[in-house]
């Protein structure tokens, strides 16, 4: 008889609003500060989380990320760089609907990322967070960013990097990724806990 994993959780927490955020600009290694409604997000991803025991907090080493974290009440997150955002390289600060004008069928999940990081290489450092996650001594929470917690979510399924596309992440709102038996799942998925 095979051993089962046992049923830890992790917690997905996506940094609170900044400008761009707002307005729909690709934020990457830019280190946009959170507004003050990111900040308000912040304190009541906070309430969310309180009361539950986390054996690692880790976070993204840009400053929307760790200061979430620490508004949230967890001012001694560890420091992750493979949290840090897509690199965006030439689309950095770019709408959308901007970057399809040079590119008509362009999505981030498809490329080409002129300059930036593949969706394959935000996988590599997605499934090294999973493994470090998976290696904690219990329950992990993790702040970070849209597209890469996507990523992120995807790969803990098994999936390819690029099927992050399919799961909508809002700012400031908590996932959840644990287990079925042996079989990794996502419980929830961009609960909003935050002021609109």
């Amino acid at each position: 008889m095979t051993e089962q994993p046992v049923e830890r959780q992790t917690t997905l927490a996506r940094h609170g609003a900044t400008e761009w955020s707002r307005t729909g600009r690709h934020t990457g290694r830019t280190d946009v500060p959170l507004t003050d409604l990111g900040r308000e997000q912040a304190i009541a991803l906070g309430r969310r989380l309180a009361g539950h025991r986390f054996a690692l907090v880790l976070t993204s080493p840009l400053s929307r990320a760790a200061d979430t974290a620490r508004l949230a009440g967890f001012p001694g997150a560890t420091i992750e760089p493979d949290l840090m955002e897509w690199d965006y390289g030439q689309l950095e600060g770019r709408k959308f609907v901007d970057i399809r004008r040079d590119m008509p069928d362009w999505t981030i999940w498809q490329g080409p990322w002129p300059g930036g990081e593949t969706v394959e290489e935000v996988g590599a450092r997605a499934d090294r967070v999973i493994a470090r996650m998976r290696a904690a001594d219990g329950d992990v929470l993790v702040f970070a960013h849209g597209h890469l917690l996507r990523v992120v979510g995807a790969r803990w399924l098994g999936l390819p990097a690029a099927s992050g596309g399919h799961l909508a992440l809002s700012t400031a709102t908590i996932s959840i990724l644990g287990w079925d038996r042996e079989s990794p799942v996502i419980e929830t998925w961009n609960e909003a806990c935050h002021p609109v």
